[in-house]
């Protein structure tokens, strides 16, 4: 089921008034309500995977369960092992069986040995990635002594399944989440008004940015050898909006929603494209997904301790497997590996940790320093979201090489049916907003005239809406 669908403007509503009218005197029936609507969103798109989180929540419940009963530490070792085979076996099949096979039959042909591989026609289910780390978190903590097990099974069946972030994110940790599940909400108009004021903000930069700039950004990659240098690297431009709006859009929904149900979860996105570093753009971008490899993968392998040779290999090590967990596909791998070549000057300099703070913090505008920062990693991380959306590596090169051939032609343009001149004006209208907000988890937070803002972002959706085709989630894919 989509955020933007007449489907979930339906589901919504049904369930809040549920939710809060029907069965708000008893927690265990409000959260066992929470997991059915939970498993109707989900089964919504295939009813049929509905099994796969079920058997990762009994597997999880289980393992935190006999971890709660055992002390001696190769059993507690066998039982997370359990949990991350579970979990991984299920998101290796699913995401990555073809990839591995495929590659296996090109490296021996590569040596002249022929062999068969049978492909299966595998159905990827949606937000797998995204609940197997959830849960995965969860053992781990567990086992580390840093969470206490929970013995409420339906309080977790609800943190597994919780719809709103169920199928792209953020990706929430038990420590946050599950304690929320325990305690009898009351509803707080406040919270719920600017979960919807968030919600708002979230279909504003899905249906008014990502779905307009996704029909350029598609029609130029996908026909990118008949068009100029200049019309390539727009299209690039596009793609970079389009997947910030798109998956940030879909976090601010996810967000502003949780809080129509009483709940707060972590904020994903805190205005990436104004980073002054790669480091920084990592720590403001899927802020989720990156503390969970910094947490469950690059500390435990080392992190910046020991010597520059094992810093190196941390890098790489989490920025590749971060990529490869993005798809199973090569050009996923070498997003991350680029991201790691990014990184490292800063690793090696020890700057890595040098802007923590928000940028032009006490000022209206940025110093030319700070402007050349943003605009150059801006530009870096354009030139990597090239190899994250083409279909192939090839593709990825020759997009490339035809960027740098540097023609400059406004004719190909117009072989647009609709080249969207209109798009420029809202960029420039998003980037003014998130700038003099990038202080505020969502920009129609603490404003002073909300209502008035809210109408016009409400008529920007409606009028721009129109215009562009409805686009599924990008990250559902993954």
């Amino acid at each position: 089921m989509l955020f933007n669908s007449i489907d979930f403007a339906i589901f919504l509503p049904v369930v809040f008034i549920i939710y809060w009218f029907v069965v708000n005197k008893n927690l265990k029936l409000q959260n066992f309500f929470i997991v059915i609507s939970s498993y109707v969103f989900y089964g919504w798109w295939d009813w049929r995977f509905l099994s796969l989180i079920l058997f990762s929540t009994l597997v999880d419940y289980a393992v935190g369960v006999a971890l709660s009963k055992q002390n001696d530490l190769s059993k507690r070792k066998i039982l997370l092992w359990i949990s991350i085979l579970v979990n991984l076996g299920f998101l290796g099949f699913f995401k990555y069986y073809n990839f591995f096979l495929d590659n296996f039959v090109t490296a021996f042909s590569f040596f002249g040995t022929e062999i068969q591989g049978r492909s299966l026609n595998i159905i990827l289910p949606v937000g797998i990635s995204f609940y197997t780390f959830q849960t995965l978190s969860y053992t781990i903590d567990v086992y580390r002594r840093q969470l206490e097990p929970t013995k409420n099974f339906v309080s977790f069946a609800a943190f597994v399944s919780f719809f709103p972030q169920l199928v792209a994110g953020p990706i929430e940790r038990a420590s946050n989440l599950l304690p929320q599940f325990y305690v009898k909400r009351q509803f707080n108009s406040k919270l719920a008004i600017d979960g919807l004021r968030q919600i708002i903000w979230g279909l504003f930069k899905k249906v008014v940015i990502a779905d307009n700039c996704a029909q350029f950004a598609n029609d130029i990659f996908n026909n990118y050898t008949d068009y100029s240098s200049s019309t390539l690297l727009l299209g690039a431009i596009y793609f970079a909006f389009q997947i910030y709006g798109d998956f940030s859009g879909y976090s601010d929904i996810a967000i502003g929603t949780s809080k129509l149900f009483g709940f707060n979860l972590k904020q994903n996105f805190a205005t990436p494209y104004f980073s002054r570093d790669i480091a920084e753009f990592w720590r403001r971008w899927h802020i989720s997904l990156s503390t969970w490899f910094r947490d469950y993968l690059y500390i435990p392998l080392g992190g910046s301790r020991g010597s520059k040779g094992n810093q190196i290999r941390n890098v790489f090590i989490i920025f590749i497997v971060s990529g490869f967990w993005h798809g199973a596909n090569w050009t996923f791998i070498i997003w991350g590996a680029l991201n790691a070549v990014y990184f490292l000057p800063l690793l090696l300099k020890n700057k890595n940790r040098v802007h923590t703070n928000v940028v032009a913090e006490n000022s209206w505008l940025p110093n030319l320093k700070e402007l050349f920062q943003m605009v150059t990693t801006f530009g870096f991380t354009i030139f990597a979201w090239i190899f994250f959306r083409a279909e192939n590596v090839e593709i990825a090169f020759l997009y490339i090489k035809n960027i740098f051939k540097f023609s400059i032609e406004l004719s190909d343009r117009l072989k647009l049916n609709r080249f969207a001149f209109e798009l420029l004006p809202l960029l420039s209208m998003l980037i003014l907003i998130e700038w003099f907000s990038r202080q505020k988890e969502h920009p129609i937070k603490n404003v002073k005239h909300p209502t008035v803002f809210m109408l016009l972002i409400v008529l920007l959706i409606v009028v721009f809406g129109s215009f562009s085709n409805i686009q599924e989630f990008i990250y559902f894919q993954f």
